[in-house]
């Protein structure tokens, strides 16, 4: 043995009901297994590969080695001289780990189990057995192996293959979750992986009249009534602003909403930022102004089209804003990924002519199957680019169909 691993054992934490035998560490490795299958971890990437680590190099003795800074870099890739200050990522996903963990066992039939626990202020996990089993135990000093829980409803054998990979180096194991991520995922990662929680700002009624201004702030003297009315939204962007915050929920990301009239430039500053809405949402007609593809408007006409700067002649995604409901065929939106230059953060918008174009722009981005079919236009590395792509829907007696791609733009 290494002199390094001899100090890395003598210094290393006690960890608390560290299984003796063999057969007792399988009890663990089990119940970690249960665990993991269990909707509260099933939707997120991160909060098994922690948990799961963890408990691994605790059950081999390296508890040494379950500190912040090295899990950032061996469970989450960040460089070993990352600022942990300011990319809490081990602590943020440690307390959602203690969170769920004390969700599954508040389940009903949870006592029989093996408890696996990660203490606050530690990542050092702690195993216990079941009551019962600490009954019987005839002395202190006597230990029994672990007692086999009852098994817990639709939970699989472990295949050879699967095994298999539970044994491989910690990063090769980053490299098959990166992989495995969904195109959901790989698109969202930017806002999943950040600090803090991502703001969705959701724009108002009517037109905004400075496109390229800031939304003013709310008036010391303005009544109730009309603080009601100027927080009247769209129904259609209402369905995208629920669908992306059903997302960010599933990811197990914090969130905020406002409204764009009442978002402030520090708002925007705060977070990784998505804007919901085109025309009637200030902070959307400020950035897409400054990128290829934007909103345009003929006021005299009521005409309104996606305009691309590299081709201004270009009409090819247009809509006549007179034409009535239950006649419309065809409506068009913009999806925008972009940093931000002037608040130095990650934004999406999701911005349709209509209102059809915003609702299949909500499902388009909240869809493996439609990021999937971006992935395959994008280039290498698409997910850390800048990008801009035009989707068109179909409209069939006032309800918008499924989203496509009509033109993607990536920098």
């Amino acid at each position: 043995m290494s002199q390094r691993r001899v100090l890395e054992q003598e210094l290393a934490p006690v960890v608390r009901g560290l299984p003796e035998t063999e057969v007792e560490r399988d009890r663990v490795r089990e119940q970690l297994e249960r665990i993991l299958a269990h909707p509260l971890f099933t939707h997120s990437k991160r909060y098994p590969l922690l948990l799961r680590w963890v408990v691994e190099r605790a059950l081999e003795g390296r508890s040494g080695q379950l500190k912040e800074r090295t899990l950032g870099v061996e469970v989450f890739g960040r460089h070993p001289d990352y600022d942990t200050n300011t990319d809490p990522v081990v602590r943020i996903t440690a307390g959602e780990i203690r969170k769920r963990i004390a969700q599954y066992y508040h389940e009903p039939g949870r006592d029989n189990e093996v408890r696996i626990d990660l203490p606050c202020g530690s990542y050092v996990p702690e195993f216990h057995r079941p009551p019962q089993s600490e009954r019987l135990a005839p002395s202190p000093v006597e230990i029994l192996p672990i007692i086999d829980p009852p098994p817990v409803p639709k939970a699989r054998p472990l295949k050879p293959a699967y095994l298999a990979v539970l044994a491989l180096p910690p990063l090769v194991w980053l490299v098959v979750w990166l992989f495995s991520a969904t195109p959901v995922d790989r698109f969202w990662r930017p806002f999943l992986d950040s600090n803090g929680s991502v703001l969705l700002c959701i724009g108002g009624t009517g037109i905004a009249e400075e496109v390229a201004a800031t939304p003013p702030p709310n008036s010391q003297t303005i009544t109730v009534t009309d603080q009601i009315k100027r927080e009247y939204v769209a129904f259609s962007d209402a369905q995208t602003l629920s669908r992306l915050a059903g997302l960010f929920q599933a990811k197990g990301k914090p969130y905020s909403m406002r409204i764009g009239a009442a978002t402030t430039f520090a708002d925007m500053r705060n977070g990784p930022v998505v804007l919901v809405g085109g025309f009637n949402n200030g902070w959307t007609m400020r950035l897409l102004s400054q990128l290829r593809y934007s909103l345009a408007r003929d006021p005299a006409t009521r005409v309104e089209w996606i305009e691309d700067r590299q081709n201004p002649s270009k009409r090819d995604w247009v809509v006549d804003s007179r034409t009535p409901n239950l006649k419309l065929t065809d409506d068009f939106a913009i999806i925008t990924r972009v940093l931000d230059p002037a608040t130095e953060r990650m934004v999406v918008v999701a911005a349709g002519i209509m209102q059809y174009g915003t609702i299949a722009a909500g499902e388009f981005l909240t869809n493996s199957k439609y990021l999937d079919q971006l992935a395959k236009q994008a280039p290498s590395n698409w997910q850390h680019k800048n990008m801009q792509v035009v989707i068109a829907t179909k409209v069939i007696n006032g309800n918008s169909g499924p989203p496509s791609i009509a033109e993607v733009y990536f920098w």
